[in-house]
């Protein structure tokens, strides 16, 4: 099998073409987001075009170090992402929510290197980026979910954590069911994917695998073993950055501080 076709200039041209379509259809349907898809198109189109050069070099270098570092500079973006499409505080989540996303990230794809993939070099930048980079994705839309959910839920329903609290439970068990809801919103996306994946889609991993010229069957086991990977890696994160992020987010009384919402 060969790999993926390459595309000219032209096809990039009846690529932007295609774009019209939303952007018609935004533009008629009167949504105010043609200037908002625009800047996100251009700056897309941008960061890939540039990442792409400087991918060329890590993986012509394909130095642990630089690999590491690159890996740690992809976790630090989505970190703040979450934090911000959460709508929380920096000062109070920074370092929580990223020391969690560092243990998690880290830990699932050295994981997936060595054991899964039997690499000899677990830091290949190849494996690491790309794989990590999957990874990290699909962990950043859950935890934007997740956490947002959590603080937001505990806001909502102050009442009814006092009163948990007032019949002697710990501050932990009173968070208990707003940490179940959370995980509930956070992970039911991926799960409901992963059941019709095969039948109503070709997910990413598995088209990008066939497209570069590996049979259908080495696609597959790929894309099975990175949905677990996602599936570790979110439940991981979520876990350790609402266990870390409780104990700055609460007064010693047990109250939520009202600081770590962040002003809309």
């Amino acid at each position: 099998m060969h790999g993926a076709q390459n595309l000219s200039e032209f096809s990039m041209l009846m690529c932007g073409l295609l774009l019209l379509i939303p952007l018609l259809g935004i533009w008629y349907l009167k949504l105010g987001m043609v200037k908002s898809m625009l800047i996100s198109t251009i700056r897309m189109i941008v960061q890939l075009v540039l990442v792409g050069f400087f991918l060329e070099f890590v993986f012509q270098l394909n130095n642990w170090l630089l690999n590491s570092v690159w890996f740690l500079t992809m976790i630090t973006v989505a970190v703040l992402s979450v934090i911000k499409n959460s709508n929380l505080r920096l000062k109070h989540f920074l370092f929580p929510v990223l020391f969690s996303f560092i243990l998690a990230n880290f830990f699932v794809v050295l994981y997936f290197n060595y054991f899964i993939v039997n690499l000899n070099f677990i830091l290949d930048a190849k494996y690491m980026i790309a794989i990590g980079g999957m990874i990290l994705g699909n962990s950043l839309r859950a935890n934007i979910v997740g956490l947002g959910d959590f603080y937001k839920s505990i806001c909502k329903d102050e009442q009814l954590y006092f009163y948990k609290l007032s019949l002697g439970a710990t501050r932990f068990e009173a968070l208990r069911s707003f940490a179940k809801k959370s995980f509930t919103a956070a992970m039911s996306p991926t799960i409901a994917s992963m059941a019709t994946m095969g039948i109503v889609s070709l997910p990413g991993m598995m088209t990008g695998q066939i497209l570069g010229g590996s049979v259908p069957l080495i696609a597959i086991k790929y894309q099975i073993a990175i949905m677990i990977a996602i599936l570790a890696s979110t439940i991981i994160s979520i876990s350790l950055s609402i266990i870390f992020t409780v104990g700055k987010s609460f007064n010693k009384y047990g109250v939520l501080l009202k600081s770590v919402i962040a002003d809309k």
